[in-house]
């Protein structure tokens, strides 16, 4: 297993992230512990989750996969220290979480608390924000005219982000984080964080994740650049699209107990003509190159220059091995080329 800094942290974490946000819904406890365990043995010391979690979320699931975790944690009390774990404040929108309300220094206290209490944890290492207050271009809201950026003031965004900063330095002053990060978040987003952090002597963000994938690769150059130069971690998350890029939903097919058989908050966006042609061709480039349309998908994203640790998840034992294994794959030239020759017909399919 490779590790990289986590940011400005310098926090080594593995190259492979396990996620978590089926546990609970499509895995039990059991399931749970046994991906944990096998990720561990294979050097994997990154875990995250979100008070959310499961997904799909409902008021009757909310914080079942931290739960989940903090089992684990109290039943393996002096294995804590093996991984970093993170995980996330949901934003404005839920109604069974804290009323819907904006993200807010009152609230990031009462989320980390609440937290650390299901997790069974002293302390959480890096604690994001899931989306910003702000409506942002993410979960299928990137094409232009999607979204108005003067719907609110500048101002008023300014002094909820300071707020929320003020509120991360008392927890990490407390002992009960030790990173904060985003997540669905811009360039601009990062840069006021990173300004008003300098100007006020506050703790510097380490951290974003974003969707990104063969079929949502929007943060590349600019976004993924900023990360570099700033030195923000970047975390892809659903770098298999949802697990679309495995090939399993071509057609239309939809298996019993996958992730598309659940109703999902934001729909099924990623199923368009364009994405069902541009699975298809990916999946005969990995035919070609003799991987599995998952390991091809998941090795290009890990071979993206500035990219951290890549999100994984899992059902099964199964797909969790065959995960894991693309992060000790490398591309071939031909490989790179045979894929960027989709890419460049299918740059953004949905």
């Amino acid at each position: 297993m490779q590790y990289s800094p986590l940011g400005s942290s310098q926090e080594q974490v593995s190259r492979v992230c396990l996620g978590s946000m089926t546990w609970g819904i499509q895995n039990n406890q059991q399931d749970a512990n046994q991906q944990i365990e096998y990720a561990l043995a294979q050097g994997i010391n990154f875990i995250d989750t979100a008070e959310m979690y499961p997904v799909p979320p409902s008021g009757k699931t909310y914080g079942g996969t931290e739960t989940i975790i903090g089992n684990w944690i109290a039943a393996n009390p002096t294995r804590r220290k093996e991984f970093v774990l993170a995980t996330k404040i949901a934003g404005s929108g839920l109604s069974y979480i804290r009323e819907a309300s904006l993200i807010s220094g009152e609230s990031i206290i009462q989320a980390v608390d609440a937290s650390l209490k299901r997790l069974q944890t002293d302390y959480i290492d890096l604690f994001q924000l899931h989306w910003p207050n702000r409506v942002s271009p993410h979960f299928a809201k990137h094409w232009p005219g999607r979204i108005s950026f003067s719907q609110t003031e500048t101002a008023t965004e300014k002094q909820q982000m300071l707020e929320i900063l003020q509120a991360l330095e008392l927890c990490i002053q407390a002992g009960k984080i030790r990173f904060c990060g985003l997540s669905d978040d811009t360039p601009w987003g990062i840069n006021t964080y990173l300004q008003l952090s300098e100007k006020h002597s506050l703790p510097k963000m380490v951290s974003i994740q974003n969707e990104f994938s063969l079929l949502h690769a929007k943060d590349w150059p600019y976004l993924i650049e900023n990360c570099v130069r700033e030195d923000i971690a970047y975390l892809p998350w659903s770098p298999l699209a949802g697990g679309a890029l495995s090939g399993k939903y071509l057609n239309n097919q939809v298996p019993a107990g996958s992730r598309w058989s659940f109703e999902q908050r934001q729909g099924i966006f990623r199923n368009t003509p364009l994405s069902q042609q541009a699975i298809s061709r990916y999946v005969d480039v990995a035919q070609s190159h003799n991987i599995t349309p998952s390991q091809l998908a998941l090795i290009w994203c890990n071979q993206i220059e500035g990219v951290t640790s890549t999100i994984i998840g899992a059902t099964s034992m199964e797909q969790l091995k065959e995960n894991i294994a693309a992060f000790a794959m490398t591309l071939s030239p031909k490989a790179k080329s045979d894929i960027n020759l989709v890419l460049r017909e299918f740059p953004v399919p949905f």
